[in-house]
C-alpha cells in the first residue's frame, strides 16, 4: 500500500507539472524568441544587393552568424546578423547605403508600400498629455570614440556613460521634437547592462508602465545604433547631405511572421513609411531602406512602435547627433500633422 501511495502522489505531481507546462507554453516561446533576438544583438540588417546599389557602392554583403531556429521551437526566428561590434585596430570605412522609399522585406508577407503610403498612417497623437515615448532597449550601445567623445568601455563600443551612448542621441531627439511642440517622454534607463540577456523583457516592462500611466501615448521609438562590417572592416554609414557630416538612419519594423502575436504591425509599418517619406523629401540620402523583419521587438505593445537605428558602431557620436537632428527637423512636422485638435477629444 505504501508503494501505491507513492505512485499516486508521483502521478498527481506529474499531472500538475504537465498542466503548468501547458499553461506557460506561450510565455516560454516568447522568452525563447527574446533570447534569440538578443543573441543577434539587433544586427539583423539586410543590405542591398550589388544590382540594387550599383557597381560603385562599397557596401559589404550580409554576413549570417546566428544559428537556425531549432526544429519545433514555436515562434523562434532565424536572425540574420551582419557583424560583431567593432574592436580597436579594425579598419573603419565610409559607405552610403541607397535608401529612399525602398522597403527591405525579410518576411513572408507581400507588402504594397505605395498603397500603404496612399492610405496614410493610422496613428493619431493625443491633443493632451504625452504623445511620444523614447526608450533604449540597448542603451549601452555607443560609437567610435573621437575628439572629446571618449568613454570607458564596458564592452566593444558599449558604455554606461550616457553622455556617449545612444541615450545621448535620445536626449537630442527628444529636445528637437519638443522644440517643435511635440510632447515627449524619454526613458534614460539602460536595460542591456550588466546583463544583456533579458534586455527586451525589461524594456517591455518599462513601456507597459508608461502606457499604464499615459495610455494615450501614440508613438514609441526604441532608439539603437547598428553595426555593419566583416573581415576586420567596420563600416560607418554616411549621409551625403550638403553642409553637414551625418550618419545614416534606418527604421526597423517587426511583424508576427515569427509566429508570435502582433496584430497591429501594419499600423507600425504605415507610420514608418510615412516618416520615411517625410524625411527623404528634405534629406534624400539620410535614410536607409525601411527594414521589415519577422521578429516583434516589443512593437506589439502599440500601433505606433518603431526601432530607429541611428548610425553604426563605426560612426562617431557627433555624426549620429547630426543625423538625428536632420531626422527630427523633417519628422517633427510630419508627426505634428497627426496630432488631434482639442475639439477632437
Amino acid at each position: 500500500m505504501r508503494g501505491t501511495g507513492k505512485l499516486v502522489v508521483f502521478g498527481a505531481a506529474a499531472l500538475l507539472s504537465l498542466l503548468l507546462s501547458a499553461a506557460g507554453v506561450y510565455e516560454r516561446a516568447e522568452e525563447l524568441n527574446r533570447q534569440r533576438v538578443e543573441a543577434g544583438r539587433m544586427r539583423n540588417v539586410v543590405l542591398l544587393t550589388p544590382e540594387e546599389r550599383g557597381p560603385e557602392e562599397p557596401v559589404p554583403a550580409p554576413v549570417s552568424t546566428a544559428p537556425a531556429a531549432p526544429a519545433g521551437e514555436e515562434g523562434a526566428p532565424e536572425i540574420l546578423s551582419s557583424v560583431m561590434d567593432s574592436s580597436p585596430g579594425e579598419e573603419i570605412r565610409r559607405t552610403t547605403i541607397p535608401g529612399g522609399l525602398q522597403l527591405k522585406n525579410e518576411t513572408g508577407y507581400a507588402v504594397d508600400a505605395e498603397q500603404i503610403l496612399a492610405e496614410g498612417p493610422r496613428v493619431r497623437l493625443p491633443a493632451e498629455g504625452p504623445q511620444i515615448l523614447i526608450v533604449h532597449t540597448h542603451g549601452s550601445e555607443a560609437y567610435t570614440p573621437a575628439g572629446l567623445d571618449r568613454y570607458e568601455a564596458n564592452d566593444a563600443n558599449r558604455t554606461e556613460d550616457t553622455h556617449c551612448n545612444v541615450i545621448r542621441v535620445g536626449d537630442e531627439l527628444a529636445a528637437r521634437l519638443e522644440e517643435q511642440g511635440l510632447r515627449v517622454l524619454h526613458d534614460r534607463e539602460i536595460y542591456d547592462y550588466p546583463s544583456y540577456t533579458g534586455s527586451y523583457g525589461r524594456s517591455a516592462e518599462a513601456v507597459e508602465r508608461y502606457l499604464a500611466e499615459y495610455p494615450d501615448i501614440a508613438v514609441v521609438i526604441d532608439l539603437h545604433r547598428d553595426a555593419l562590417g566583416e573581415n576586420g572592416v567596420v563600416y560607418k554609414t554616411m549621409a551625403e547631405e550638403e553642409g553637414t557630416v551625418a550618419s545614416q538612419i534606418m527604421i526597423l519594423v517587426g511583424t508576427d511572421d515569427s509566429g508570435l502575436e502582433h496584430p497591429d504591425w501594419r499600423s507600425n509599418l504605415s507610420l514608418a513609411l510615412y516618416l520615411q517619406e517625410a524625411v527623404i523629401r528634405a534629406h534624400p540620402t539620410l535614410m536607409r531602406p525601411v527594414s521589415l523583419v519577422p521578429q516583434r521587438y516589443n512593437q506589439q505593445l502599440t500601433g505606433g512602435s518603431l526601432i530607429l537605428e541611428v548610425g553604426c558602431s563605426g560612426n562617431t557620436l557627433q555624426e549620429a547627433l547630426a543625423a538625428v537632428r536632420l531626422f527630427a527637423a523633417a519628422a517633427g512636422p510630419a508627426l505634428l500633422a497627426l496630432a488631434e485638435s482639442p475639439g477632437e477629444l
